[in-house]
């Protein structure tokens, strides 16, 4: 069996067509699974408070042990002119306010380096 980590990528059109609570449900049902999820867009403050509300919820002990997640904004760095981080994979010019944030497992994934145009993240398997 081959052992890895799922990262999903999810367009800023994807999650213009949900509400606030089906985000946050794809989000989290997505990392209690195990994966990683990466929004092209990202969430606004509101719908952070709510992912982490809600995930404060689900926490098991002997389950699911939360999510840690990184955000920043794209600024004016390279990417954003070039058309984004996901230009060429989406096909699309992002504009300037865009954002990236990256959610996974706590038990899972470790910020290792965050500043204000880079995430690095180490992700171990299950």
């Amino acid at each position: 069996m081959i052992q890895g980590v799922q990262i999903d990528l999810i367009s800023s059109e994807r999650l213009d067509h949900l509400t606030t609570l089906e985000k946050i449900r794809l989000i989290l049902d997505e990392v209690m699974e195990g994966n990683v999820v990466v929004l092209e867009k990202g969430l606004s403050p509101d719908e952070q408070s709510l992912l982490i509300e809600t995930t404060m919820r689900e926490i098991t002990p002997d389950g699911f042990a939360g999510i840690e997640m990184e955000t920043y904004s794209a600024g004016s760095s390279e990417h954003t002119k070039s058309g984004g981080l996901f230009g060429g994979i989406f096909g699309k010019k992002e504009s300037s306010t865009g954002r990236l944030t990256v959610i996974g497992p706590a038990n899972q994934m470790k910020t290792l380096k965050k500043d204000k145009d880079l995430i690095s993240t180490w992700v171990s398997s299950r």
